[in-house]
């Protein structure tokens, strides 16, 4: 692994700013909201010393400009610090054109018509899982709602077996806490364990699912090699188990401190989808790292090839440039921007289930927990790195 600090040559002093992704003593549980406090001083684009050394991107502007440019900012290597085996991840490790035909064959099950299809699913788990604690008016919202709504809903459509729901998602977690080559090389190949017996359990079982979708389609004219069928399996069970869990953690972290808008979506349910849409500007989770393919001057400044960035989506949604009062929760905006999903050649495949996982659970949570807060005293315990996570938030609500 390349040193934990460095600052190479070519960075200007002027471009530094000290800042740990993984463990910087600024950041708080309310984790997009210190963030954005912590870097308002710091250079739109900016070099820390700290994992490795590598560029942080904060602009939205400046976000869409790496994102889309796949020319000078290659997805070949998503770890930083950087590792010397990284794992493929089909089709986000692939620059396009290479990632266009496997990105074709996943995006019929992710399309709109697909996600409503799914809707009633989607209810289906939302009302098991609320019911199961909503008689004893507590529950800790991320442990035991955020981190197997969504997770639930993926393993269905993976043909997952749900008895192995909580060391599946431990698994993934596992994965974005690593850092060393020795923690890549033990939590990689059981990933790809797990995912192999799935795949070759489906191929002598085939059923309505996402990976006998994968073994029945055809890319340059031939059928997915068991190596590509186990890199998008890979990055599929990446996406599934960890991210929108996040992302409603965070997301109801901030609804359990506002009674009036709880009352408010509560009266109103047309409002929600308004409601998810902020919750997607404020409180996204995933920030999209990049290596420098080829020296190039961009956005004044000089980067050469090796050079790892990080573009961190949520705060192009902090962006004042762009959302007037930015670290302010407001469903009535008349526009808003944010980069949640990231954007171009790589934008995620999922982002309409993302949104109708969190609007639905929004509509069965506030029918049967229309008031509920957090709880007093209690710590929220968080994870930092390319994916933030809110690990615990203790609720409570009345059950008179």
């Amino acid at each position: 692994m390349i040193s934990t600090r460095t600052v190479p040559n070519h960075v200007a002093p002027e471009q530094i700013f000290d800042f740990d992704i993984y463990a910087d003593p600024r950041i708080t549980a309310d984790v997009q909201g210190s963030y954005a406090e912590v870097l308002k001083d710091a250079p739109d684009l900016f070099f820390t010393p700290a994992n490795g050394g590598h560029w942080i991107v904060r602009r939205l502007d400046l976000i869409l400009g790496i994102v889309k440019d796949s020319e000078h900012f290659s997805t070949r290597e998503q770890q930083i610090p950087r590792v010397l085996s990284p794992p493929l991840l089909i089709p986000l490790s692939l620059d396009p054109p290479g990632n266009f035909a496997y990105r074709q064959v996943l995006m019929p099950k992710f399309s709109a018509s697909a996600i409503q299809a799914l809707e009633p699913k989607l209810r289906y788990w939302a009302k098991l899982l609320i019911d199961e604690v909503v008689k004893n008016g507590a529950c800790d919202f991320s442990h035991d709602i955020a981190a197997r709504y969504p997770v639930s809903v993926f393993m269905e459509l993976m043909g997952m077996p749900h008895d192995r729901l909580r060391e599946f998602h431990a698994l993934a977690c596992s994965f974005f806490e690593a850092r060393t080559e020795a923690e890549f090389a033990h939590v990689v190949p059981e990933i790809h364990r797990v995912m192999g017996n799935l795949i070759s359990l489906r191929s002598r079982q085939p059923g309505d699912d996402l990976v006998s979708h994968l073994l029945s389609v055809e890319v340059h004219g031939r059928k997915l090699t068991l190596d590509e069928m186990q890199s998008m399996c890979f990055l599929l069970f990446l996406g599934g188990m960890d991210t929108v869990a996040n992302v409603a953690g965070f997301t109801y972290q901030q609804l359990a401190h506002d009674v009036a808008l709880q009352q408010r979506l509560s009266a109103e349910p047309v409002l929600i989808p308004h409601f998810v849409e902020e919750a997607l500007r404020m409180y996204g989770v995933v920030s999209n790292p990049r290596i420098v393919a080829q020296d190039c001057e961009r956005f004044g400044v000089a980067f050469r090839e090796g050079d790892m960035v990080l573009c961190v989506l949520a705060m192009g949604g902090r962006d004042d440039r762009v959302n007037n009062n930015p670290n302010v929760f407001n469903i009535d905006r008349p526009q808003r921007s944010h980069i949640a999903f990231s954007s171009g050649p790589h934008v995620c495949l999922g982002h309409i289930l993302a949104r109708a996982e969190l609007r639905i659970l929004t509509e069965e949570w506030l029918k049967r927990i229309p008031t509920f807060h957090a709880a007093p005293g209690a710590r929220h315990k968080y994870r930092l790195g390319c994916v933030n996570a809110l690990e615990s938030l203790p609720l409570q609500w009345s059950t008179a």
